[in-house]
């Protein structure tokens, strides 16, 4: 192996670190922070202001999730222009990451007792911690992918690179499934039906911290930003022209519409399925067997996309993939309590999901050197911000929505598996398979009729701007 190659391969290997960490971090806000809330957050004798509070509170994260999609381009305009001798995106990772981590475990509490004592200091403080927690980890989620385009400018390369990032983050997210019950129920005093107590879920957050901020120091050590004269601007975005610039782009926007009705189906899912194992089968326990499912067959889809794009091309494999998740979603509708069928409806849904996210991520990369040569300048993390836009504000939205539903179907608080009643158990399973399958065949046929950005016309956009990028920019 040459002297480059061993560099890149460990620049690589440093990133996969830094994403395993980051999705560790993500899995935690988005699928099992609302488990948290509805399970053992508000535990007063009264049911009925638990209930209230736990809708409250959803109501603030998704009032601050959605103010907060506007600041997330500006976050990333403002990482496009930042300059240090660590280069533009680490400072961000690893600081980011810092902040986020301490900010997620305070709201991992019930910050001393407020939620009884005092509940409005307490949703105030709540509100800023939570505001500060998703800035940070904004920018964090920003710089990271931003890395992708600033590695390497060929698809293939960049799809190498996007591999071993996903593998990573594959790896972090399908972890904290198989570990959250054990660790959880592991520090509990009280195992609350299968959904731990509060020292439980403090213990999980403190470990998931400390791991995604270990992965954002070993890849801010081992990874390095290529330099090169199409990464030049000869002028600066300007916050003025921030949303402009967004707007212009019309296969960001295409693909950006895509992947966010995409996600809302599919997170709701994969919100729901702790709520379904502990609700429905009755064994959330069996939560683990699926994450240990998903991270093998996670790990070898993902490894294998670079060999896969190169016999179907990544539209049909995002087709083939859409096929495969709603097939499942239609086996698991009718799996009920058997717990085989529930597991391998699981696994199947899972199974297309890291493709699907590359697939979407990769055509969001090349949108960049698309919009580059369209408008005339270079905005990586700019462009780059709206893929975790996206995947913000569908945490958001469906967050609430199990959040309410929870509420609604009577799974929070000291509730079991026996105490669901048949027909809310019917009006679970509507929301939770139903509703995501309209997304997902809505947002195929969005990319199927305006998404058009493939390999082979990136590679001609490359190549236009490496005759001209130098005359476009003066």
């Amino acid at each position: 192996m040459s002297a480059n190659n061993g560099n890149k391969l460990m620049q690589r290997i440093s990133y996969a670190c830094g994403t395993f960490g980051h999705d560790i971090f993500f899995m935690m806000v988005n699928t099992y922070f609302i488990m948290f809330i509805t399970s053992n957050l508000f535990h007063s004798d009264d049911q009925s202001h638990n209930e209230y509070m736990i809708g409250i509170l959803m109501t603030v994260i998704l009032v601050i999730r959605v103010a907060e999609l506007f600041i997330d381009p500006f976050i990333g305009n403002t990482i496009d222009k930042t300059n240090t001798r660590w280069g533009r995106f680490k400072p961000w990772v690893i600081v980011g990451g810092f902040i986020a981590a301490f900010s997620l475990v305070l709201l991992f509490t019930d910050l001393g007792g407020l939620t009884t004592s005092s509940p409005i200091l307490y949703l105030v403080i709540f509100a800023i911690l939570y505001i500060i927690m998703d800035i940070f980890y904004s920018a964090k989620d920003v710089a990271i992918w931003s890395m992708v385009p600033a590695m390497s400018f060929d698809s293939k390369d960049r799809e190498i690179t996007a591999t071993f990032a996903r593998i990573g983050s594959v790896f972090g997210a399908q972890l904290v499934t198989v570990v959250v019950i054990p660790i959880v129920l592991f520090f509990s005093k009280d195992a609350n039906g299968g959904a731990g107590d509060a020292n439980g879920w403090l213990a999980f957050a403190i470990i998931g911290g400390a791991i995604s901020l270990l992965g954002a120091v070993i890849l801010g050590i081992g990874t390095k930003e290529r330099s090169s004269a199409l990464r030049e601007n000869k002028k600066e975005t300007s916050f003025k022209e921030v949303f402009s610039i967004l707007a212009k782009n019309d296969q960001l926007m295409w693909i950006a519409i895509t992947f966010l009705i995409w996600c809302f189906g599919q997170d709701m899912v994969n919100a729901f399925q702790m709520y379904y194992f502990t609700y429905i089968l009755g064994e959330s326990t069996y939560l683990s067997f699926v994450g240990i499912i998903n991270v093998i067959i996670g790990l070898i889809s993902v490894a294998l996309f670079p060999i896969l794009t190169t016999k179907f091309k990544r539209r049909k494999l995002f087709f083939i993939s859409a096929a495969i998740e709603i097939l499942a979603l239609v086996i698991y509708s009718f799996a009920g309590t058997n717990a085989p069928v529930v597991l391998f409806a699981a696994a199947l849904f899972n199974l297309p999901q890291a493709l699907i996210f590359l697939v979407v991520l990769m055509t969001i990369t090349d949108t960049v050197e698309y919009g580059q040569l369209k408008i005339g300048h270079r905005d990586e993390s700019l462009i780059l911000s709206i893929r975790p836009l996206v995947n913000k504000l569908s945490g958001a939205v469906t967050g609430g929505i199990v959040g309410l539903t929870a509420v609604w179907v009577g799974m929070s608080g000291k509730a079991t598996a026996a105490d669901i009643t048949d027909t809310n158990k019917l009006y679970f399973g509507l929301i939770m398979f139903a509703i995501p399958i309209v997304f997902m065949i809505i947002s195929t046929l969005i990319y199927k009729t305006k998404v058009h950005l493939t390999e082979e016309k990136h590679a001609e956009i490359v190549r236009e701007l490496e005759r001209t990028w130098k005359d476009i920019s003066k």
